[in-house]
């Protein structure tokens, strides 16, 4: 059974930074590629970021390209979430997914495996 944990969200003013990490249990974590996305309120999901199985290829959304860096400790089965400044468009809850494969993708029928969430708020 494969299991997502996501923490590290919260609260925090426009131009900080916050970091996510996403624990993974279950299943061979090196063997695949891991994703984050989020949604806020009333708006389709959106893919965020990606990385590839061994931390050497990443893929960023537009509206994050920049800002954020995704990262992963294989040795430790977690993904993380660096998120610098941050804007109240940030704002949303974000999970991150496991991907059915080793390489990057923003397609979320490719991830297999979701975490429930967790919460991003930026005030103005």
């Amino acid at each position: 059974q494969v299991q997502l944990v996501e923490s590290g969200g919260g609260l925090v003013q426009a131009g900080g930074s916050l970091r996510l990490s996403c624990a993974v249990s279950g299943g061979t974590f090196s063997a695949y590629a891991m994703g984050w996305f989020r949604q806020a309120p009333g708006k389709e999901r959106e893919f965020a970021a990606a990385v590839n199985w061994n931390g050497d290829d990443t893929l960023y959304g537009d509206s994050v390209k920049g800002r954020f860096t995704i990262s992963r400790d294989n040795a430790k089965n977690t993904v993380y979430l660096q998120m610098n400044s941050l804007k109240p468009e940030d704002t949303a809850v974000y999970s991150c997914a496991r991907r059915r494969g080793p390489v990057v993708t923003m397609n979320p029928e490719h991830y297999a495996y979701w975490g429930q969430g967790t919460q991003v708020t930026v005030s103005s």
